[in-house]
């Protein structure tokens, strides 16, 4: 079993850059494998391996300005999630486009995963789910609003086309991991919605808490590694990525006339080109090839 942690913290970076090449030379030297972004404004990502090299990898991030009390989520994968790994220089650890965002300053209020039944049940209280379209697809909380976007950069645009809608009810947002809740809260707080709540360590965090029995999450959870997806008590769950446009799919969506393994699904079967479609036929039977020789293709990353 490998251990998967994901994690993130808003914290000022003066120079980035210095800090990539350390972290993954250390990351490496540890088996570790995944992908870590790094910009001015902290450090964002998901990265798995032994619990050793993970307890590497998070002494080495735990160093680094400002990371001393990073906070994580930790969960398991039967084989390795990630192909490689990769530490980015990016403008934003999570692209909202807001340059006036600021989580450092001032965020919604907190809520436990324990906690968060009763917020959402509330009939005062409006929940919005933050993640993109195809995520939501897949799984949300009961009577959630869906925002249909399909980058969070489209949130701020969806914001106020609907905030009328809501009245002065309260806000209560989550995600997958509750990064993307530090910006959109500090961003409604600015546009003067009083009330703003979040819930916190993401939906990973709740599903790891809340049994079964008492959760009001419906389906799985979207997760951005080999695993695709994950349910309560964060085990794996039952959806699979088209290699094609890296939309989930589901073992239904398989039967589907469109479905050709690597090559296109019922999401992009009209999106790609008959010479996409021929490449990446040719990537699928290397990908197999490989896999008969007990390899892994380089481009083999499910």
């Amino acid at each position: 079993m490998f251990t998967v942690a994901a994690l993130y913290k808003f914290t000022p970076f003066e120079s980035p850059e210095a800090i990539q090449g350390p972290l993954a030379k250390v990351c490496c030297e540890h088996g570790v494998k995944g992908t870590l972004l790094l910009a001015r404004e902290g450090i964002n990502g998901t990265i798995a391996g032994t619990p050793e090299g993970i307890s590497a990898a998070l002494a080495h991030i735990k160093s680094l300005p400002g990371c001393r009390d990073i906070e994580w989520k930790e969960s398991t994968a039967e084989t390795m999630p990630f192909p490689r790994m990769k530490v980015r220089l990016k403008r934003e650890i999570v692209t909202m486009g807001q340059p006036d965002v600021d989580p450092t300053a001032s965020v919604g209020t907190y809520v436990p995963p324990e906690d968060w039944n009763d917020l959402i049940a509330s009939d005062d209280v409006v929940v919005i789910d933050t993640r993109n379209d195809y995520e939501v697809a897949i799984g949300t909380f009961e009577g959630a609003e869906d925002p249909l976007t399909k980058t969070f950069g489209e949130f701020p645009d969806w914001w106020a086309a609907n905030a009328n809608r809501f009245g002065n009810k309260k806000v209560a947002m989550f995600c997958t991991g509750g990064i993307r809740c530090e910006k959109a809260s500090n961003y409604l707080l600015a546009q003067g919605v009083e009330d703003v709540f979040h819930l916190k360590g993401g939906i990973l965090k709740y599903l790891e808490t809340v049994p079964k029995k008492e959760s009001r999450w419906n389906g799985e959870c979207f997760v951005f590694d080999g695993r695709v997806a994950v349910g309560h008590g964060l085990a794996e769950g039952s959806y699979d990525l088209c290699h094609a446009c890296r939309m989930p799919i589901s073992a239904a969506d398989k039967f589907h006339p469109a479905f050709e393994q690597g090559v296109s699904c019922h999401q992009c079967i009209d999106a790609t080109s008959d010479t996409d479609k021929t490449r990446f036929r040719e990537r699928q039977k290397q990908i197999l090839l490989a896999r008969a020789r007990g390899e892994t293709h380089f481009r083999d990353d499910g």
